[in-house]
């Protein structure tokens, strides 16, 4: 009942601090993780803000490689773009090689600020405009009914569940954080469709600080540099 009670609490708080996206991260021009898979760096996940008044440019950049005995097993490498005006998102686009696999999304706003509009290898078509890229950085996902793949545009249905506070220690330094899990809501989907991530924000700041996943292993992003 008491995990229940802070939950509502959490969510209420988070709808009342709005925040645009430009408020919210003025303070930051560079995150960067570093990315484990069973506790082995195996590479990064950098965000550069950018920013023209109350305009704001996310320029992202993710690489990382899987090998054993020096054979390389399996290589990823994705670049975006996500744009804001006004604190109000305009556009994404991103481009992904997963080993010799080409994938891509481009999402933009109608222009009578109505929909979503995704072009995507996975997903073509419209979308609700209060659909929250997946990329993580942006804490307002926790309110989300759904996320967009950013590497392929596909629709994910979403149920978040508030977790509770948690000490969280990377390197020399202890987040106190709040931590939600995202997991699919459709279950019908195959077990690699699904979505099952913890997600672990600062609490006094709503900086994203962690995430860990199972997948063929246990994978977590552990932030490393802030600027």
């Amino acid at each position: 009942m008491k995990k229940f009670i802070l939950s509502i609490a959490i969510f209420f708080f988070f709808n009342c601090q709005s925040f645009s996206h430009v408020d919210h991260y003025a303070k930051y021009n560079y995150l960067e993780y570093e990315l484990f898979r069973n506790d082995n760096s195996i590479g990064y996940h950098k965000y550069v803000f950018s920013r023209d008044k109350d305009n704001l440019s996310i320029k992202s950049e993710i690489s990382f490689k899987i090998t054993k005995l020096g054979v390389d097993l399996y290589k990823y490498f994705a670049k975006s773009e996500e744009i804001y005006k006004d604190g109000i998102f305009q556009s994404y686009t991103s481009t992904t090689k997963q080993n010799k696999k080409d994938r891509y999304v481009k999402i933009d706003l109608d222009n009578n600020n109505k929909h979503l509009n995704i072009d995507g290898s996975s997903y073509k078509g419209k979308a609700n405009k209060d659909f929250i890229v997946g990329t993580w950085w942006n804490h307002e996902i926790v309110q989300a009914k759904a996320q967009i793949s950013g590497i392929s545009g596909r629709i994910i249905e979403q149920t978040v569940t508030f977790l509770g506070k948690e000490d969280v220690k990377i390197g020399d330094k202890t987040y106190k954080a709040l931590k939600f899990n995202f997991k699919s809501s459709d279950e019908s989907l195959p077990d690699s469709k699904k979505l099952n991530t913890d997600i672990w924000y600062e609490e006094d700041t709503y900086l994203w600080i962690k995430a860990a996943f199972e997948k063929t292993g246990y994978w977590e992003y552990r932030i490393k540099k802030v600027n």
